[in-house]
Formats: structure tokens, C-alpha cells, sequence
């Protein structure tokens, strides 16, 4: 844990706040070609300089002039245009409304990791307040620069929230502060054997800083369940009167096991994520990954091994003795399982199963229903607080600009070798004709309606074999008119019959929403046979994991639809964040891999218990039945199996599925806006499963199903007997003893 920490912690400074792009799309191949050909720079830093004066008063000139100077004089710096230092007519369109404002765009080379901190250098030294004349900085660079600052800042308040009460939750679980610890070690552990993961694979490759917020908040949540599953097993042994050591390795060749197992089906959910080109739905995966893995290797080694070396101390500093002392209060007493909470409750759903399972469906369908509004958006400056620099920026431009250059399509030929300009003249004159297009700036002029009106901009060029165009449009970003205006001008033949590219960030929305949705179905599709054949083998039967597959997609309807009606639209004041009217398109796919692997992680805990019960109850009955008395005694039996596994494994997922979700919670307190929604998300969905899908909809749908739950074709039931897994073994072979849960099963605290 040591080293890890060591090597892993300063891993932050070599993450990158991008990776939303499809790096082998259209607008990728435009914007290298921008970069490579004609000096564009990785990424454009905007400086607006604002004097009440106006930008000609001899104080804005100068400190205009200044800020030119020393972006020329930096070797990070490949091109710089500006209000002051372009022609009047080009000029006016850096220039602001009122005359107040005036634009600086420099290109920043050094790709996404550097450019970004070139940028903040960059903003350092020049970002001033002098003579009345007021300098900020913003554009994709700084965006980038402050989106790293403020989640290397938010990653700190997350851990100060989520680690007190966390630790709280588990001790008000467990009543002892050295069993309270415990978890939080292989939390730790966890979190920092992650991030040393990330650095290493940083060695090779880009990796988003945001995976930093899934290592700490997954690694403390699936810690803690991990580690109370072990801990609450062990308690259950001793409670039955089993000596320490056989109740160790007892809890450990069960409980162990299931978390292993659980282990092993989150993590492939989660890399499934690098199907994606995007490396930041990648870094998720290595991030999930490897978290898992560390989460699961400490739970079976450390706490093992902490159990055995602490002893009795483990119930050391138990806060709940000197309470119960001072309201005079007894210990508390044996609970017959009849009057066990999750007993009660499964029972009460089971016989009201049919009309309690619909109420729950149509409830989590109606929360879902505003995903079917979604629309898809580019991060933009606006992910960022109200304070920080490149959102004021933004926010200026918009409101005082007569030209959005957001808007702005880029045009690239990346073959014009021996292109006539007067083919460029007459395809930029066709690209003005098109809807919502308000100019074409070419290397031969610019054109508006088809015509030729002035000289060449500074927005175009030809250089190396290629040339480039700029489409100043109209239409508003990610809206229909904007879509429409890019089928169009794909619709223009090229000049000469030749190739060309779209960029800028209409394009990059869009091919980033296409790489999704063409690689989406294998995802899911990978993702659903995973979970499939991981619980067939660990209960041998085809209907329980097609249930684990409907259910764990219904639990994610609420999540997804909070996202819209709170970020998209703009409910609730939207959160604190800046609504937009879209969503992140890998946002909701991120969600889904996560929050199903995290599903998964219940299914297995609860599955895996009735399991045993299940196959103790048909082990230890009476001689079989036939007919109707054994489909009757396989639905008494099944229910009771149910109950049984609600009864011991309920308490767990509740105060589990409560850690996580302060864990996720904990996320909502970033100021990176899509950051916040993926913690508002991820709570929701792990709330609704661990309750209202766990609680409600299993027993009903299990009671409904009877005996048909455990049902598989005969090649598989001969499959499983070979290579099946259970809490106990391979097989079917050690059967739990369910005579002692027929009675006394629990105390008061739930052991």
C-alpha cells in the first residue's frame, strides 16, 4: 500500500482533461490536418480584453499589444490573430458589440496533455487588471487547463466527505471502531493500488483525469461491501456456534467466493468500455479495472488475515455497549426469523407479488420516460463553475460577439495538389448557398449566397497539398438546424470530384454520438452474455440470469431520466450546473457500464445466498412429490429460500448499498458539471437497485416463477455439474445447513 502510494498519488499531473473525440472520425482527421499543415495549434486559448473605453483607447491598444507580443515570444505558441492586428473589416468580427471587447485567439501546441498546461502558464502571466483594462483567458485550452485544477480540488472535498461518513455508516453497522477501520484499510488500499494502475498505463497512453473520481469513489464503496459481506459472514458462523477458526474458513470458501465472483462480473462489465475509441470512456475501464481487482485481492487477503491476528479485538471499542449502559439497556436478545425485517417484508411481497411488481415496473418506467427526450452535446466551457475564467469567456462571446465561433465548420481538402482556384472558388461559393450559412471564408475570397463579396480571410489557407475553408453559420449548436445544415454541406461535391473533412464542433458532436451508437450494441451485447454466463455458473440456471439482465436495466430508468430532467432541461435549477439543453453523450453510456456491473454486484451477494438455502430446503425435505405437490412444494420452497436469503443478506445490502452511495453522492459536490450528474446518476441507480429492485421485484418475480427459477435445459444442467460454482464449491455438493435458519437465525443487529 506504501509503494503504491508513493508512485501513484502524483499521477494526477499526468492525466489530460479530454478524450471525448472519436480519434479515428472525420473531425479528428480535419483537425490534424489543421494542426499539421497549417499551424493551427493542438488547441485554441481566446483572451478577451475588455475596456470601458473601448478596444481603440490608447490603454486597451497597448496592453493588447503587450499580450500579442509575449504569445508570439513563447515557443508554445504557433499562431496569433487578433482584433488589434488584422484587417478593419476582419477585425470587426473579434471585436464585441458595444466596441468594449476585444478577441486574441492563439493556437497552443503540445496536443491535450501539454497544451493544456501550456495554456495555464500562459494565463498566468497574462491574465491582468491594468489602467482599467481588464484581460481573461478562455477557449478549449484553458477549459481543458481548469477542468484539471478544479477536479484535482473537487477529488479532495469528495474524500473529506465521503471517508467521515462512511466510516460513520460502518460503525453504526458494526458498533466497533476497529471493525469500522477495517474496511477503510482495503478501501485505501484500493484506491491508491488504482491510481498507481493509471500511471503506469499513462506511460503508454492518454488517460482522463476523471478516472481519478471513479478510483476513489468505487474504491472505497466496493471495499466496504466487500469487506462487510466477509465480516457479517464471519459473524453469522460464530453466531451458530462454529469455532473461530473453521467460521474463517467457512466465511472464506463462501463469502470469499461470491466476492470474487461479484468481482470478477463488475470488472468485465466495465471493460467493456474499451470498446470505445474515446479514451475517456477508456481510462474508465482501466480505472474500474483495476480498481475492482485491488478491491477484491485486499478483501480476500487483508481481511482474512486481520480477522485472525485481531481475535476478540476486532469487536474492540464497540460504541454500542456504553449507549445501551447509559438508556439501560440489555443486550439484545435472539430474533426468531418470522420477525426478522427482511423476512416480513419478502413475505408481504410475495404474497401480493403480481400487483406490487407492476406498480414498481410502471413507477420506474414513468421516472424514465424524459431519456426519451435526450439530446446529445459536446462539453463546452459551460461544465465549469460561473467563476472560472474560460466559462466568463464563454459567456461573453455568446452574448456580446456578432459571431459565435463555435459555430464555425471547418472544411479541410486534404488533397488540392494541382485544384484550380477557381474549383475552391466555385465549392465555396455552393457551401455559402447552403441554409444557415452565413459566410465562406476561402483561400480565394469570401462568398455569401454564392457570390464572391471580399478578399481572402485569415480563417483559411493552402499549404502543403491541402487547403482548408471556414463555414461561419447560423444555426444554433446540437439543434435540428445545425444537423440539417451538416447533411447539406456534405451533400456539396468536393472541388474537382476530391475528399473532403468536416470539423469543428457540430462534426465532433456528431461523430463522437456515431462511435458510440455503432459500437453500443456489442457493448451491451458483451456486456449481457458476461453476465449471463457468469451466473450460470454460479446457479445453473438460463431464467435467473435473464431476470438479472431485465432487472438490472430497469433499475437504470430512473437514473437516466433525472439526468435529463435535471441537466438537460434544467430542473431543480439544474443542480447548481449551467443546463444546457443536451447531455454528454458518454455520460449515460458510462453510467450504464458502471452502474450494471455495480448491479451485478447485489445480484450476486442475494443470488448466491438464496442459492444455498434453495438447494439446502430441496436436500433436506421430505420424499419428492409429483405432480401438482411438487410444483406446489418447489414454489413453498423457493419462497422460503427467498426470505431466508433476504433475511441474512438484506441488513448487508442496505447499510452496502448506503456506503455507496454516500460514496456517490460525494461526486455531487464537484463543480465540473457532467462530474455531478455522473454522481447524481450513479446514487439513483444504486438507491433503486439496492430497494425497490432487490427488495421488491426479485421476491416478486421469483415467487412468480416458482420452481422454474432454478429451470435449465438438460446439456446445461450436465454443463454446470462439471464446471458450475457456488458459495461452497464447485457443484452442487455442499449444500448449507438450513435447519438452523429455520429458527433462531438472528439477533437484534442482524447476526
Amino acid at each position: 500500500m506504501v509503494a503504491a502510494a508513493v508512485f501513484g498519488i502524483p499521477v494526477a499531473k499526468s492525466l489530460s482533461a479530454g478524450g471525448f473525440q472519436d480519434p479515428n472520425a472525420e473531425s479528428s482527421q480535419a483537425g490534424r490536418l489543421l494542426t499539421d499543415k497549417f499551424g493551427q495549434g493542438d488547441m485554441q486559448m481566446l483572451l478577451t480584453v475588455t475596456a470601458p473605453a473601448g478596444v481603440r483607447s490608447p490603454a486597451a491598444a497597448d496592453v493588447a499589444a503587450d499580450v500579442v507580443t509575449r504569445l508570439k515570444q513563447s515557443p508554445h505558441v504557433a499562431e496569433v490573430t487578433s482584433a488589434w492586428t488584422l484587417p478593419p473589416a476582419a477585425a470587426a468580427q473579434l471585436t464585441s458589440k458595444d466596441g468594449t471587447s476585444g478577441l486574441i485567439v492563439a493556437g497552443i501546441t503540445g496536443g491535450e496533455t501539454d497544451a493544456q498546461k501550456y495554456a495555464q502558464e500562459l494565463s498566468d502571466a497574462l491574465t491582468q487588471d491594468r489602467e482599467g483594462v481588464t484581460v481573461r483567458t478562455g477557449g478549449l485550452a484553458m477549459v481543458y487547463a481548469q477542468i484539471t485544477s478544479q477536479t484535482q480540488r473537487d477529488l479532495l472535498l469528495m474524500e473529506s466527505i465521503a471517508i467521515p461518513l462512511s466510516f460513520l455508516v460502518l460503525v453504526w453497522v458494526f458498533g466497533g471502531l476497529v471493525a469500522a477501520a477495517l474496511p477503510m484499510v482495503v478501501g485505501g488500499l484500493a484506491i491508491v493500488g488504482s491510481m498507481s494502475v493509471l500511471r503506469l498505463i499513462t506511460l503508454g497512453t492518454d488517460v482522463s483525469i476523471f478516472a481519478l473520481n471513479l478510483s476513489t469513489a468505487l474504491g472505497l464503496a466496493l471495499a466496504i461491501d466487500y469487506t462487510l459481506l466477509i465480516l457479517s459472514r464471519y459473524r453469522d458462523e460464530l453466531a451458530d456456534g462454529v469455532p473461530r477458526d473453521q467460521a474463517l474458513i467457512r466465511t472464506m470458501s463462501t463469502a470469499g467466493r461470491t466476492v470474487l465472483f461479484s468481482a470478477t462480473t463488475v470488472a468485465l462489465s466495465m471493460a467493456a468500455m474499451l470498446l470505445f475509441p474515446m479514451y475517456f470512456l477508456k481510462s474508465f475501464a482501466y480505472s474500474g479495472v483495476a480498481t475492482v481487482g485491488f478491491a477484491a485481492a485486499a478483501a480476500v487477503i487483508v481481511t482474512p488475515a486481520a480477522i485472525w491476528l485481531l481475535g476478540d479485538r476486532l469487536d474492540g471499542l464497540d460504541v454500542r455497549r456504553p449507549l445501551r449502559r447509559l438508556f439501560r439497556r440489555g443486550e439484545p436478545a435472539v430474533t426468531p426469523v418470522e420477525r426478522i425485517f427482511w423476512y416480513r417484508s419478502t413475505k408481504a411481497v410475495t404474497r401480493h407479488a403480481v400487483p406490487v411488481g407492476l406498480v414498481v415496473v410502471v413507477l420506474l418506467l414513468a421516472l424514465g420516460a424524459p431519456f426519451l427526450g435526450v439530446r446529445w452535446g459536446f462539453p463546452d466551457e459551460r461544465v465549469l463553475p460561473t467563476s472560472a475564467s474560460a466559462h466568463q469567456v464563454g459567456d461573453q462571446l455568446r452574448t456580446d460577439y456578432a459571431e459565435d465561433s463555435s459555430t464555425t465548420v471547418a472544411v479541410v481538402i486534404p488533397d488540392a495538389t494541382g485544384l484550380a482556384p477557381e474549383a475552391l472558388g466555385r465549392y465555396a461559393a455552393d457551401l455559402s448557398k447552403v441554409p444557415d450559412v452565413a459566410s465562406v471564408s476561402a483561400p480565394t475570397g469570401t462568398f455569401v449566397g454564392g457570390a464572391r463579396v471580399g478578399p481572402p480571410s485569415a480563417a483559411t489557407g493552402v499549404a502543403d497539398g491541402s487547403a482548408f475553408l471556414s463555414v461561419a453559420s447560423t444555426a444554433p449548436l446540437f439543434s435540428d438546424a445545425s444537423e440539417n445544415q451538416l447533411d447539406a454541406l456534405h451533400a456539396v461535391s468536393g472541388p474537382g470530384g476530391r475528399e473532403v473533412a468536416l470539423g469543428g464542433v457540430a462534426q465532433i458532436n456528431r461523430d463522437s454520438v456515431q462511435a458510440i451508437t455503432t459500437r453500443l450494441p456489442w457493448v451491451l451485447g458483451l456486456i449481457a452474455v458476461i453476465t449471463f454466463g457468469l451466473l450460470f455458473l454460479l446457479t445453473g440456471s438460463v431464467t435467473l440470469p435473464l431476470k438479472a439482465v431485465a432487472l438490472n436495466v430497469l433499475s437504470l430508468t430512473a437514473a437516466f431520466g433525472a439526468l435529463v430532467w435535471i441537466f438537460q432541461d434544467g430542473h431543480l435549477n439544474a443542480l447548481g450546473t449551467t443546463p444546457t439543453g443536451t447531455l454528454v453523450a458518454n455520460m449515460p453510456v458510462l453510467l450504464f457500464c458502471i452502474a450494471f456491473g455495480l448491479s451485478m454486484d447485489y445480484e450476486v451477494f442475494l443470488v448466491a445466498r438464496i442459492r444455498e438455502y434453495w438447494l439446502g430446503l430441496r436436500s433436506n425435505g421430505d420424499a419428492t412429490p409429483s405432480g401438482l405437490r411438487a410444483i406446489a412444494a418447489a414454489r413453498e420452497d423457493n419462497d422460503e429460500a427467498v426470505a431466508l436469503g433476504l433475511a441474512r443478506t438484506g441488513r448487508v445490502i442496505t447499510a452496502a448499498a448506503l456506503v455507496m452511495s454516500i460514496s456517490f453522492a460525494a461526486l455531487m459536490a464537484a463543480e465540473v458539471s457532467f462530474m455531478r450528474m455522473f454522481g447524481v446518476g450513479l446514487t439513483l441507480a444504486v438507491l433503486v437497485d439496492a430497494t425497490l429492485v432487490r427488495m421488491v421485484l426479485v421476491p416478486a418475480f421469483m415467487h412468480v416463477m416458482g420452481g422454474w427459477n432454478w429451470w435449465a435445459p438438460r446439456p446445461l444442467v450436465w454443463l454446470h455439474q462439471r464446471i458450475g460454482i457456488t458459495e461452497g464449491g464447485s457443484g452442487d455438493h455442499d449444500a448449507p445447513r438450513p435447519s438452523s435458519d429455520r429458527g433462531m437465525v438472528a439477533s437484534a443487529d442482524g447476526r
